[in-house]
């Protein structure tokens, strides 16, 4: 079946007991059970539940994946993640990884004695250069959050699988619809739901995807130890979304377009950063494995100030932290999202704002932008 059939339908047949359509929340801790250990396959929330199985199959699915773990938000698989790493192996991540993961890994692992170097996206083209023994996980984003940097995740795969590496892939910007990295030799692929997946804004979650039945075993064991698990409810609204994944990026993607290639002449638009433009330097890259190029646009505005302001004068663009839902989001990185990168190296420029484009007009979008880049010039 092709991606939209399976979005609708994959884990996701009538009701056995009552023949409705839609998967019912199955708002349930616990089940009884016919004689001690004999049940009909669910025993206890936390351990699995109906809904969470619905999800987790048709997610996989969509991912070319064989196993699919759900949890409660992204940083909960994140966590999970992690605890296939011990203390004293290293972990290299791409510079510009979500400023949540990397104030998990400096603040939270770091001192616990676990090793992490971050490798900006363009010595990506060394990446075995930078591997070593103990190297356990290659981890990057691509597109990357929020410099929209792109890595080839092919080459990747083989640089980390020749050092004894595993390739983990934060494919939450690009989606499924987009990119399908376990089909390019990724060893696992995670996943904040919360953002195009969910994509209205309503719902926290994450999910994790392997082919690797070792992997999968023992990231089901962590699920069902280290407890971050979603509820029923959130298993239920993301499937819901997941429903119409495939329309919504269609317009994401067309919008998010239009608004780069307006931005690319703007006066006080320093630089554009959108992997759709053909000048920018991962756009062969994200062509090849890409199905198209997403709905986020970054961009440097003149000035810290510029953006600061800019971000408080758009109407339709709403100035909030995540992203990827039906309404497009604006924000300053360095001072929201990515604050915890601030001393790091790698910090997101203060001067760069990350829209998320939404599924409105793409007309009303530019003219929202325009006015309030107007203004802020006018101020300024």
């Amino acid at each position: 079946m092709d991606f939209e059939t399976r979005a609708i339908h994959e884990g996701q047949e009538p009701d056995p007991a009552t023949g409705a359509i839609v998967t019912p929340i199955y708002q349930t801790s616990t089940y009884v059970q016919e004689a001690v250990g004999v049940h009909k396959g669910y025993d206890y929330s936390r351990v699995n539940n109906p809904t969470r199985t619905a999800l987790q199959q048709c997610l996989a699915s969509l991912e070319s994946a064989e196993h699919g773990i759900a949890f409660s938000s992204g940083l909960g698989a994140v966590t999970t993640v992690m605890h296939l790493v011990d203390p004293g192996q290293r972990v290299l991540l791409i510079a510009d990884v979500y400023g949540g993961v990397y104030r998990m890994t400096s603040q939270v692992y770091e001192p616990k004695g676990y090793l992490f170097d971050y490798l900006p996206a363009a010595e990506f083209a060394n990446l075995a250069d930078h591997l070593d023994d103990n190297t356990r996980i290659v981890w990057i984003e691509t597109p990357s959050n929020p410099m929209l940097n792109i890595v080839d995740i092919q080459a990747a795969a083989d640089a980390a699988h020749a050092a004894g590496a595993l390739l983990v892939v934060d494919n939450t910007f690009a989606t499924p619809y987009l990119q399908r990295p376990l089909e390019l030799g990724a060893d696992i692929v995670v996943h904040s739901t919360t953002k195009y997946l969910g994509g209205h804004s309503d719902v926290i979650g994450g999910f994790a995807a392997t082919n690797d039945p070792t992997i999968a075993e023992r990231l089901y064991f962590l699920q069902k130890s280290l407890g971050a698990v979603p509820g029923p409810f959130d298993c239920w609204l993301v499937l819901r979304g997941v429903k119409t994944l495939a329309l919504r990026m269609k317009k994401h993607c067309e919008n998010a377009s239009a608004v780069a290639l307006w931005l690319q002449r703007v006066l006080g638009v320093e630089h554009v950063f959108y992997p759709g433009l053909p000048s920018h330097p991962g756009h062969a890259i994200a062509a090849r494995q890409m199905h198209d190029f997403g709905g986020m646009v970054s961009f440097l505005a003149g000035s810290p100030e510029e953006a600061a302001e800019l971000v408080t004068r758009t109407k339709l663009f709403q100035l909030a932290e995540s992203l990827g839902s039906v309404e497009s989001l604006i924000e300053v990185p360095a001072r929201m999202t990515h604050a915890a990168t601030a001393t790091a190296p790698f910090a997101a420029p203060p001067n760069l704002v990350r829209l998320s484009v939404g599924i409105e007009s793409a007309e009303d979008l530019v003219a929202d932008l325009s006015v309030a880049l107007a203004a802020v010039a006018v101020q300024t």
